[in-house]
């Protein structure tokens, strides 16, 4: 019984180690200056990690669900709220991704169009409109994104309950097959005295003729004896 618990807190050491890994790479902006290469190097390594963190939360609700239900109670809040933290770390890094896509895009906006002046520091009026029109696709985008995990957590959900039900089904019908074994034990073993006791019945008949003939021979000797002698 201990072993799904040891397996749980091994699964949810690992997933603190990589949000802590996480929390450290998004700080870019002290960590590596204004190195917009760096940058998005940065951001690529965290979301890796944070699939990697994704996927000890699917370990940890595959674990919980063997984990005896004296102990559920003390483990379900500890993977909810590991879960909440991955959610929020994702947020935020999505936000880092934006943050950075939109400054490359009035990078971009203002070295094509010859930079800015001081009269219209965001460039001209249709400089603007473009950005306005990237930042929308940019919200839409993490919209979908974030949509998109949505889905994926009600899926995995869905799976660990699948899993749950696939489990208890297989206890079901080990625990038939248990039953079904030892009946078939029970009917070999009575099948075997049935043979016996019906081998001791024919013998005793056996025995019992041999008495009857031998008490009929005796019978006729004494009347042959008393008659012609």
């Amino acid at each position: 019984m201990d072993e799904p618990t040891t397996l749980f807190d091994s699964y949810e050491h690992d997933f603190n180690q990589l949000i802590n890994d996480v929390k450290q790479k998004l700080d870019v902006d002290s960590a590596v200056g204004k190195d917009v290469e760096a940058r998005k190097a940065a951001l690529r390594r965290v979301e890796l990690i944070l699939d990697e963190a994704d996927e000890m939360i699917s370990q940890m609700q595959l674990e919980i669900q063997g984990i005896p239900k004296s102990l559920k109670s003390k483990y379900t809040p500890r993977l909810k709220n590991s879960q909440a933290e991955l959610l929020r770390w994702k947020k935020l890094s999505r936000e880092v991704h934006g943050k950075l896509q939109r400054g490359e895009l009035f990078a971009r906006s203002g070295s094509r169009f010859g930079g800015v002046t001081s009269d219209e520091p965001y460039g001209t009026a249709d400089d603007r409109t473009r950005l306005l029109v990237g930042h929308e696709v940019l919200e839409d985008g993490t919209r979908r994104l974030q949509e998109s995990e949505r889905v994926a957590l009600e899926t995995e959900e869905q799976g660990a309950g699948i899993l749950s039900s696939l489990r208890r089904q297989r206890e079901q019908i080990e625990n038939s097959r248990d039953v079904l074994h030892t009946a078939d034990t029970s009917i070999d073993r009575a099948s075997s005295t049935l043979k016996r006791m019906i081998r001791r019945m024919y013998q005793q008949r056996a025995v019992i003729a041999s008495m009857i003939v031998v008490l009929i021979v005796v019978i006729l000797l004494i009347l042959w004896a008393k008659l012609w002698r």
